[in-house]
């Protein structure tokens, strides 16, 4: 593996460029290869294989990943990393770098333009400031990926990961296992970075399902469910349902809970996708017949 992976070798290109890290953009270098060989073998990349980075630091997993794969597009919203980006990948020809923002740039176009049009990986270690939109727009948006393998804070991989019934089942647990089967790589120590964050970290990857997993009606409705359902987390779901706003009335909704075998006194914490899937069908149809 590249000697990039030292703290010694970052270091040295970090100072010779006078590069200071920005807090505000969440910049933590990897300095680890074994931790770095860990998100190679969780993406499973493959020399036919497209990906996509966001944040490439000075190149590190970068240049790893463009040994293995077809091509590998960097984005970088930092203009300071550029020029060390153009000297740590010069060797790499396979390689392209653009200076934007991942939140305000037009990916599709990125993928058809410069990625064959996909399927890619979207193989990165996030700035964890903005971990879950960007998790959300490549699930969300019509982007051909078929996996996530992300650097992430350890807490919100947990939440991605949890199962109903526990502390960190959340409406993020359900959004991402709506689209996706999610699995934990590897833990990450703090020490594996410079510089070190305040928190743990964990390697998590997402699969992408090829065809939708669930039999929904009408998907914004769902999702409306899900944030209402975990908004008062204290609240039965009859009650936070109720008390959320929705265009339906309490009786409603009961009648609803009623036939979807749910018991109106389980709060949100407790259902299952399949149940909320259930929910959400048998509401719409509800509201299709008024």
């Amino acid at each position: 593996m590249d000697k990039l992976s030292s703290v010694k070798t970052t270091k040295e290109i970090v100072e010779r460029y006078g590069f200071k890290f920005s807090k505000s953009l969440g910049q933590n270098f990897l300095v680890n290869s074994n931790i770095i060989q860990k998100i190679l073998d969780g993406a499973q990349i493959g020399q036919d294989d497209y990906i996509l980075e966001v944040g490439p630091g000075i190149g590190t997993l970068t240049k790893e990943m463009a040994k293995l794969s077809k091509k590998v597009v960097a984005v970088e919203i930092d203009k300071k990393l550029i020029p060390i980006l153009s000297e740590t990948l010069k060797d790499n020809e396979n390689v392209e770098v653009i200076n934007e923002d991942i939140l305000k740039c037009d990916v599709k176009k990125i993928v058809d333009e410069k990625l064959n049009g996909g399927p890619i990986k979207l193989v990165a270690n996030l700035p964890y400031y903005i971990t879950t939109p960007i998790v959300m727009k490549f699930l969300e948006e019509d982007i051909p990926v078929s996996h996530i393998v992300v650097m992430v804070q350890k807490e919100v991989a947990d939440r991605m990961k949890a199962s109903p019934g526990t502390k960190d089942y959340g409406a993020l647990s359900v959004a991402v296992q709506y689209y996706s089967d999610v699995d934990i790589i590897t833990t990450v120590p703090k020490t594996m970075f410079i510089p070190q964050p305040n928190v743990e970290s964990t390697v998590i990857r997402l699969k992408s399902y090829t065809q939708p997993k669930y039999d929904l009606i009408d998907k914004d409705l769902f999702f409306r469910l899900v944030k209402a359902s975990f908004s008062k987390r204290r609240k039965t779901i009859l009650n936070a349902l109720s008390t959320y706003g929705l265009e339906f009335t309490k009786d409603e909704i009961k009648s609803a809970l009623e036939e979807a075998n749910i018991q109106e006194t389980r709060r949100g914490e407790t259902l299952s996708i399949e149940e909320f899937v259930k929910l959400a069908n048998i509401m719409k149809k509800k509201s299709t017949f008024k």
